[in-house]
């Protein structure tokens, strides 16, 4: 059986993705941040002093995406990039007072996204929890998990 986009679950992922890092674009521009740029301040904002890997992890980046990232993020007076002491193999990430600042301007923009969506918060962490659980079935090496009710 073919599908048309319209009926695949994968386009609507795909489509709802665009759509969702659209919406941001006004709440963030004026703060001068892109998309990824707020993932990677939300994440050092939340727990300051993550390694590259660590960030790279939380907000599902590439590294060779990341460090491009982070230099311009760097540049901008945003974070500091240091070599672990303990481990010069890490590079340990730090929020400047410029950076901690510009977090803190960016407050408001979960709320604001959340009205743009017209959803009910609880929805929202509902929808959340949903697609946290998709992406993790998905990733590779995770054995398929039967749908409820389905024969073997």
């Amino acid at each position: 059986m073919t599908l048309s986009p319209a009926d695949m679950l994968c386009f609507a992922l795909y489509s709802t993705a665009h759509a969702v890092q659209s919406a941001y674009v006004p709440l963030l521009e004026p703060l001068g941040l892109t998309y990824p740029q707020y993932l990677v301040l939300s994440a050092l904002a939340a727990k300051d002093g993550q390694t590259v890997g660590e960030i790279g992890a939380a907000v599902r980046l590439e590294t060779n995406t990341l460090t491009p990232l982070l230099k311009r993020m760097e540049a901008a007076g945003w974070l500091t990039r240091r070599r672990d002491p303990q481990d010069e193999r890490q590079v340990r990430l730090t929020l400047t007072a410029a950076g901690q600042a510009l977090a803190g301007q960016t407050q408001a923009v979960p709320a604001a996204f959340a009205a743009r969506t017209g959803l009910p918060m609880d929805q929202i962490a509902d929808l959340r929890d949903v697609l946290n659980t998709l992406r993790d079935r998905l990733k590779p090496g995770k054995a398929a998990v039967p749908a409820q009710g389905a024969q073997d």
